[in-house]
């Protein structure tokens, strides 16, 4: 009787069932709770990542979306533009250089009443874009009526006094070539009225530029754009016909386990690697032209050919073995089927890997150097065959400049790169959801 009495209080001593499940149950959604507060706590923290790193370069971009100008009164006298008519032929010649200095000395020495020095001219000088010869040229050459008569004119001011302007610089900062004089002349135009703030049209309309005040990214932008259409061209097609085959038509042997493991060992090559492809086979074998997007083109759809054919083969391998079945069952061919039903049925899955494949080679940058896009480029590019860089050369190219204002337009051209890209996520998206919905 004491031994049952004994076992009877040490059974009743012991946990219950139930009391276990609901403990294990109050441990497992303790840990439910930690892991969903982890994750939201990852999540949160890498958006704030992002929308630093956005506002950081917005920040740092904005100086090049505004430039500074000053209204010059330049006298197009026949005696200084050495011409006596204003042909064509005879405006094309003129001296515009000696009217544009006696434009500028002129503008200081009637406020000063005094005669400038050559140091002063210098100085006065140095404090105008090398542009603004040309501007006051094409201003009359669009308007001769004003042949011997005295108007105003915009030209654009130096990069050093853009900065100053914008407040980038402190006077006397290391880096600033802006004495106390030149900042004195400045001021004093400030106050007249003379400079103005402007948006910079020029950034999306021109071309690289030695001059940060006239560099734009209109050649890059094209060069990017017939680059990536080459790409998209030659790699989507091939990357989904080669993944069909393998995965609807190719007879499973060693060849084809022999060609899978090599697509698979492809993408993780380093991308360097198909650039000394592209400079050795597609330039010096074939011969085709230096820093041409076509063979950048080339060089990136080798590179993004296993990516889309690795995410294709996925998505095609994701249709229903049913539907394959049933078409071939109504009487449907191997080719209807896999062109009819499998392919539609994959294709949401095909555009996300090529829209991947894409998105890695708009920025790379490592195969283009090895083909010759790096070159300074001025001309825009206007077919496949031209001489070109792309966008992420060009910033590598300005973040390598030793001059400060370089620093935004790099700031401004990340900006478009990123703008760029997600104008291809979004395209893609639409495209994504039209085959889901069909």
């Amino acid at each position: 009787m004491n031994n049952l009495k004994e076992t009877a209080s040490v059974s009743n001593s012991l946990p219950s069932t139930t009391q276990k499940v609901k403990l294990s149950l109050k441990k497992r959604h303790q840990k439910e709770k930690r892991f969903k507060s982890i994750g939201l706590f990852a999540v949160l923290f890498g958006f704030m990542l992002v929308v630093i790193l956005i506002s950081d370069i917005t920040s740092k971009a904005l100086p090049a979306f505004h430039q500074h100008w000053i209204k010059l009164d330049v006298e197009y006298n026949s005696g200084g533009l050495n011409i006596d008519q204003a042909s064509p032929q005879h405006l094309q010649k003129a001296n515009y250089r000696a009217v544009l200095k006696q434009s500028i000395y002129q503008m200081v020495a009637s406020k000063s009443g005094k005669k400038l020095s050559r140091k002063d001219k210098r100085q006065l000088f140095k404090l105008f874009s090398t542009n603004a010869e040309f501007t006051i040229q094409d201003f009359l050459i669009a308007s001769p009526k004003y042949f011997n008569k005295k108007t105003s004119v915009w030209v654009r001011l130096d990069d050093d006094v853009d900065s100053y302007l914008k407040q980038d610089f402190a006077l006397g900062e290391a880096g600033l070539r802006i004495n106390e004089t030149q900042a004195q002349w400045l001021a004093q135009w400030t106050s007249e009225h003379r400079i103005e703030s402007r948006f910079n049209v020029s950034f999306f309309t021109a071309s690289d530029s030695r001059e940060p005040e006239l560099a734009g990214i209109k050649g890059a932008l094209m060069g990017t754009l017939l680059t990536m259409m080459v790409t998209l061209l030659l790699s989507f097609p091939l990357g989904v016909a080669g993944a069909l085959y393998l995965e609807e038509f190719a007879p499973k042997n060693r060849i084809t386990d022999l060609i899978e493991i090599n697509i698979n060992n492809l993408a993780a090559v380093p991308s360097i690697v198909f650039g000394l492809l592209g400079l050795a086979v597609i330039i010096n074998l074939f011969g085709l032209p230096r820093s041409a997007p076509l063979v950048g083109g080339i060089v990136l759809t080798l590179m993004t050919l296993p990516t889309i054919i690795i995410a294709s083969r996925a998505a095609i391998k994701a249709v229903p073995p049913s539907i394959r079945e049933a078409a071939l069952g109504l009487g449907a061919s191997k080719m209807q089927v896999t062109f009819s039903h499998v392919l539609p049925q994959a294709m949401p899955g095909i555009i996300t890997g090529a829209i991947i494949g894409i998105a890695q080679a708009l920025g790379e940058t490592a195969p283009l150097l090895m083909i010759g896009m790096v070159a300074f480029i001025v001309d825009v590019p206007s077919s496949i065959v031209d001489s070109a860089t792309v966008l992420p050369i060009q910033i590598f190219l300005w973040a390598d400049s030793p001059e400060r204002a370089f620093l935004a337009k790099t700031s401004a051209a990340i900006l478009v790169l990123l703008t760029l890209l997600l104008v291809i996520n979004v395209t893609a998206t639409v495209l994504r959801s039209k085959f889901e919905n069909k």
